[in-house]
């Protein structure tokens, strides 16, 4: 996930009390080969599947609790209480990721994702069990491997990728930009998604003002987005200065939602 094996400290503000621990560990990690050179060696034509580490984070809040009330919270979980624990979670988790991005310069490094994830836990325990991934009790929350279907159900991405690797259909500049900026959103980067979201607007307005003809409300749909510059605009200039106010945040994840209905649109009208 980036960061080494290690404890790490999170704080919302300098100088204020941490509000979480992050704990990063290696599991199953492969010895390394005593490699005697550099040189190129011939590979066996069948190769068995070539192990790999896992990578297990552990986030743990600061502030404890009597373990009468944790298992109070764990027994009261019910669907909608566990996404959203996992989702606190992992912005906690994505915040680590995106710090380490940062400091070691790799633009490489993505963000976790839950759907991504092999197994998700909730759970208490002691200090030195939660450090160690493991608890006194907890409950394994039930991952639906699906894309979230509100922002791809329309895409059919098997037709599309065959059609953009066959040099039939080509990605626009904005689809790239739009998803930088949910990917900002979605991890809690408000500023950067503002920031985002001003250039993948230009290029969508740009862009899907030649696609007009391909959809009957497409003339409607860009109308819809070029009123939304200015908004924009001013939550990206507002980025600039500091962390986004309601009324900006909120201007960006509507414009950012209409944006990706859009490009849905068209691309939905490509595979009919």
């Amino acid at each position: 996930m980036g960061p080494d094996d290690g404890r790490y400290v999170v704080r919302v503000v300098p100088g204020e009390d941490p509000t979480h621990v992050l704990v990063f560990t290696t599991l199953g990690a492969p010895q390394r080969r005593l490699l005697g050179g550099r040189r190129a060696q011939r590979a066996d034509p069948e190769p068995d599947p070539t192990p790999v580490p896992t990578a297990r984070a552990t986030v743990i809040s600061a502030t404890g609790i009597p373990e009468t009330e944790a298992e109070e919270w764990l027994r009261g979980l019910d669907e909608d209480g566990q996404d959203k624990a996992v989702a606190d979670a992992m912005a906690v988790l994505n915040r680590a990721v995106n710090a380490h991005r940062v400091a070691a310069a790799d633009p490489g490094l993505q963000d976790a994702t839950v759907e991504r994830a092999l197994v998700a836990r909730l759970g208490h325990g002691s200090g030195d069990q939660v450090a160690e991934g493991r608890w006194a009790a907890a409950l394994e929350v039930p991952l639906v491997r699906r894309r979230k279907q509100r922002r791809v159900a329309a895409l059919r991405p098997q037709e599309r990728l065959a059609a953009l690797l066959g040099g039939r259909d080509e990605p626009l500049a904005t689809e790239l930009l739009t998803l930088r900026a949910r990917a900002d959103l979605d991890a809690g980067r408000t500023r950067e998604a503002a920031l985002q979201l001003r250039v993948a607007l230009e290029a969508g307005l740009a862009e899907l003002e030649q696609a007009g003809g391909t959809t009957h409300d497409m003339t409607e749909r860009v109308s819809e987005l070029r009123e939304r510059r200015g908004p924009v605009g001013e939550a990206a200039n507002a980025a600039l200065q500091g962390p986004l106010g309601p009324e900006a945040a909120t201007a960006v994840e509507q414009t950012l939602s209409r944006l990706e209905a859009a490009l849905r649109a068209r691309s939905a009208a490509g595979f009919k």
